[in-house]
């Protein structure tokens, strides 16, 4: 296996931890039980956001294309929900929570991979 595909899952997985960490402890209506749930839950939004949201990305194209997009953060919402399914002690309360919940996710997502992505200029592994 690549060394590059395997740094590249367990930064995913990592950052995926953070976002549901702080989630957690943001929002009232988020309740992770500790190591377990959490460590899982990120798994499972990293694999959903790898493979299974790509697919109901080509198939609802169409759909995010008349909402101008706004589908797509549908498909955030249900990649997070599945995550939620699955992971036992993780509960998220509400359309709304789901809403900010998503939001802080991306955001944490978006800040931590800016970061890696500024200390690996110049080297050879790209993250």
């Amino acid at each position: 296996m690549d060394q590059t595909l395997v740094v590249r899952a367990l930064v995913g997985w990592g950052v995926n931890i953070v976002a549901l960490l702080v989630i957690d402890g943001i929002f009232d209506g988020v309740e992770i039980g500790r190591w377990g749930p959490v460590l899982l839950g990120a798994a499972v939004l990293a694999l959903a956001n790898a493979f299974v949201k790509p697919v109901l990305t080509i198939l609802t194209f169409p759909i995010i294309l008349i909402t101008l997009g706004l589908f797509y953060f549908v498909l955030n919402i249900a990649m997070l929900a599945l995550a939620e399914w699955i992971a036992p002690d993780f509960s998220i309360d509400g359309f709304w929570t789901y809403v900010g919940a998503t939001i802080v996710v991306w955001l944490v997502n978006w800040a931590l991979y800016a970061l890696f992505e500024s200390m690996n200029r110049g080297r050879s592994v790209v993250v």
